[in-house]
């Protein structure tokens, strides 16, 4: 799943992606208006945090840009303001939600997953490619009956491919949906993990389930190899 988080204020950006990549989302942020308004139109999201008050153009504005443009991610916005007209305008402009600072993350959280829920976004309650299945909800994974221990990254990973399952992906592709658009490392990191998946999933049951589309990206295959 990813998200961009529309915020001028470093600190609580840096806050919300940081707790948002811990449970497993890739986070875009943009600070200020125009960046956002241009970042939701060039990729898709899952969910849009969005400020009010931001640098170059408002969070209301910022809404009814994206809404006119028929762009309809489910957007949350956050402010510092107060009060039932503040909220009247939000829904008014175009958000599907509203949580005012300051706010706990877990509450934040809360109001992100009942987005993606009511936007039939939500993740499926489990993945599956012939007998290898990974949950979601648990962070869970099995091939048949054996469970198999994943860090979050190899997870992600594994979730990211299972999702695509039979389709070919680019480095790129993995890299804009499990880490984040503005990753700048060393973008072979992807190789390495599909290395640590291989010898997770695949080596010990001499299966063959993760495949290399020479020029092109990484398979799954649909039957679990």
């Amino acid at each position: 799943m990813r998200v961009l988080v529309v915020e001028d204020e470093a600190k609580v950006a840096d806050a919300v992606r940081r707790g948002l990549e811990a449970e497993g989302f890739a986070v875009d942020v943009a600070p200020d208006g125009p960046e956002g308004v241009w970042l939701a139109g060039e990729h898709r999201y899952d969910v849009i945090v969005l400020d009010i008050m931001l640098p170059g153009m408002s969070g209301f504005r910022v809404c009814e840009e994206l809404r006119r443009a028929e762009n309809w991610t489910p957007i949350l916005m956050l402010t510092a303001k107060h009060g039932e007209y503040d909220l009247a305008e939000a829904l008014d402009s175009g958000a599907d939600d509203y949580l005012t600072k300051p706010f706990s993350f877990v509450v934040l959280l809360a109001r992100i997953r009942a987005l993606l829920r009511r936007s039939g976004r939500a993740a499926p309650i489990t993945h599956s490619a012939g007998d290898l299945r990974v949950d979601p909800a648990t962070h869970r994974c099995h091939r048949g009956d054996v469970e198999i221990t994943l860090t979050a990254r190899e997870f992600e990973v594994l979730e990211f491919l299972m999702r695509r399952v039979g389709e070919v992906v680019s480095k790129v592709e993995v890299l804009d949906n499990v880490w984040d658009f503005a990753f700048d490392g060393d973008p072979n990191i992807v190789e390495v993990y599909i290395r640590h998946l291989r010898k997770k999933l695949d080596e010990p049951f001499g299966r063959h389930a993760i495949e290399t589309v020479r020029g092109a990206g990484y398979r799954l295959d649909p039957g679990g190899g």
